[in-house]
């Protein structure tokens, strides 16, 4: 919260008093006021600032107030401070670990499996994660993160075998409704898509993202639309963000989750387990769990592969299988996730 709004309104409080671009824009980018702001000492977090000079942390208020104060550990927490971890150098951790930017086929569009693109949206997000993939994609250099998608859109336009376009980012839902909408409309007109993709972290970061202009824009198009939500813990998912689910589904929009396996927050059965059914109390079904993609900077993030099946083999005793995300990694140049354990 600015410093100037910090005698008149209280920091736990302060969401209510704004729609959600104003959220967005009030985001906290400095870690030693998130620790204030928390009642947590920064003697827990060393080297929070020089880490955050590298990836500048952001996180918005209604994130904030998700997250237990006074508690260091906590997992959500866990997941947006910067740290001292990730300005030690690691051997096998790069700063594009998945090839994006070999897969380039147009300014901003990936082309890495059959029948499917992935158009780069926007370099914004409502939240920057601290094991993010995409922690030094050079958003910069790409005029589709600078919303000109001309490019993109010719070649998808050129390539029948396209029939399904992914938006991410960055995240497509922090672009307000005014420049989705030609996007989306011009997607839309393209006859051999078929299906349309958003990758978004919003409904669990500002809710209030999912507004009627956008749920009426999204039913309007003939496309089949499917959300990929992004949560890793089942205390992300409060009232608030199962009640926007819940407008989704009713719009039509298939919900599906994709996670990360992260040590130290949700690398454990009961964390994946209440994760996975408190998705489905919400209308969304658990996709992937993704081993983390091995990008500079989020080393200490990571957990081994015989952990994370171990992990799956617990948990497929525990859930029915409509309710186990599949277990996956990403490697450069493969033409699809690698499945790690079949369910």
């Amino acid at each position: 919260m600015p410093k100037s709004l910090s005698n008149s309104i209280s920091p736990l409080d302060a969401e209510s008093h704004f729609g959600w671009q104003q959220q967005l824009a009030q985001a906290i980018t400095d870690p030693l006021q998130l620790l204030e702001m928390l009642a947590i000492d920064a003697l827990h977090f060393p080297q929070c600032q020089q880490a955050s000079e590298d990836f500048q942390l952001k996180v918005p208020q209604h994130y904030i107030n998700k997250i237990e104060p006074g508690n260091p550990h906590d997992p959500l927490l866990k997941q947006v401070m910067a740290s001292a971890p990730e300005v030690r150098a690691v051997t096998g951790f790069e700063r594009d670990p998945v090839g994006d930017l070999a897969a380039m086929a147009a300014p901003g569009l990936l082309h890495k499996y059959q029948g499917r693109v992935l158009l780069v949206t926007t370099g914004a997000c409502a939240v920057h994660c601290r094991y993010c993939f995409r922690r030094h994609f050079p958003y910069s250099q790409q005029p589709a993160a600078r919303n000109n998608w001309q490019d993109a859109l010719d070649y998808i336009r050129r390539d029948s075998s396209i029939h399904e376009v992914i938006l991410s980012g960055g995240d497509p839902l922090v672009l307000s409704n005014g420049k989705l909408t030609p996007l989306l409309l011009a997607i839309n007109d393209i006859p051999h898509v078929e299906q349309l993709r958003l990758h978004t972290r919003l409904p669990v970061m500002i809710p209030q993202r999912i507004d009627d202009s956008l749920l009426n824009l999204l039913k309007s198009l003939r496309l089949q639309t499917c959300m990929v939500i992004h949560a890793n813990h089942a205390a992300e998912i409060a009232d608030d963000e199962i009640d926007v689910l819940h407008k989704l589904r009713a719009a039509g929009i298939t919900l599906l989750n994709q996670s990360v396996l992260l040590k130290g927050i949700n690398d454990s059965t009961g964390a994946l387990n209440q994760l996975s059914k408190r998705l489905y109390h919400a209308g969304v079904l658990p996709y992937y769990l993704h081993l983390l993609d091995r990008v500079e900077g989020a080393a200490h993030f990571e957990v081994n592969e015989a952990d994370a099946i171990a992990l799956m083999q617990q948990l497929r005793q525990e859930l029915p299988g409509y309710l186990l995300p599949r277990l996956v990694r990403e490697i450069q140049g493969k033409k699809s996730k690698i499945p790690v354990f079949e369910l």
